[in-house]
Parts: C-alpha cells; sequence; structure tokens
C-alpha cells in the first residue's frame, strides 16, 4: 500500500475520531439528559440527521481501511496504529450491537411503561461513558501512531 494511501488514511481516522468524541460528548452532556423529560417520540433522531454520517458510516468504513493500512505501516507506529484499531473496532462493535439497537427501540417505544423507557435510557446513557473512553482511548493511540515515524 503507497505511504501516501496510508498517510491520508490515518489523518482522516484522527480527524474522525475526534469529531465522534467531541460530538459524543456533547450529545452526552447537551442532548440526551432533555430525553428525561419528554416522550420518546419526541425526541430528535440524532442517529439520522447527524450519527450516521459522521460515525455509523463513515468511521466503521475508515476503521475497516486502517486496519489494512496499519497491517501495511512497518516500524514502532504499527503497534499504536493496530491498538487504535483494536479499540475503535470494540466500540464500533457495542454501538452496532447495543447502542443502536436500543436507541431505536427506545424511538419506537410509545407502548413501554414510564419506568422502563427511562430505566432503558439512564442504562444507555451509563453505558455510553465506556463507549466514550473507548473513543478516547483509540483516538490517542492513533494519535500517537500519528505521531511516530510510518517510513
Amino acid at each position: 500500500m503507497p505511504r501516501i494511501f496510508r498517510d491520508a488514511l490515518i489523518w482522516l481516522f484522527v480527524i474522525n475520531l475526534g469529531i465522534a468524541f467531541g460530538a459524543g460528548l456533547y450529545e452526552a452532556r447537551v442532548v440526551v439528559p432533555g430525553w428525561a423529560a419528554i416522550r420518546p417520540d419526541l425526541w430528535p433522531n440524532t442517529g439520522l440527521t447527524f450519527w450516521v454520517y459522521v460515525t455509523t458510516v463513515p468511521l466503521t468504513l475508515l476503521t475497516i481501511a486502517n486496519a489494512v493500512a496499519a497491517w501495511h505501516t512497518p516500524g514502532p507506529a504499527r503497534r499504536w496504529y493496530a491498538a487504535a484499531i483494536a479499540l475503535v473496532f470494540v466500540e464500533r462493535i457495542a454501538t452496532f450491537s447495543y447502542f443502536i439497537p436500543t436507541m431505536v427501540r427506545l424511538m419506537g417505544a410509545d407502548s413501554l411503561p414510564e419506568a422502563e423507557i427511562t430505566a432503558a435510557l439512564s442504562q444507555w446513557q451509563l453505558i455510553n461513558h465506556g463507549r466514550h473512553v473507548l473513543v478516547l482511548l483509540g483516538w490517542l493511540a492513533a494519535l500517537k501512531a500519528f505521531s511516530l515515524p510510518r517510513v
């Protein structure tokens, strides 16, 4: 794989992870707490209006492409690069297996009791902290890989 292509991929990966981390913190601190006071059918669908364009598609594709690039990266950057990919891969699995399905279920939960919706949203928010940690650690590892020689 040509070096310029690998360099472009890690650039895009680092930038996208930074955006995802910042937007995730904003959503967790500002947007989601307001949802507890309103019915789920009135929640803004940030998944379709924002996240699909920032992480669902781009970060997932960048993670896969960067896994290939990391495999072809020689030197000390390779270990950090692989760590970043592994962390973000775990985050992507959690996102697709728990976070997206749970939010879709909650947003269509008109018939669920309010207590059940509140409990599920609270659990989603609590577990979401772990997802933020994975993205932060993946971002930091990618930044470290980016800062090292990638001959």
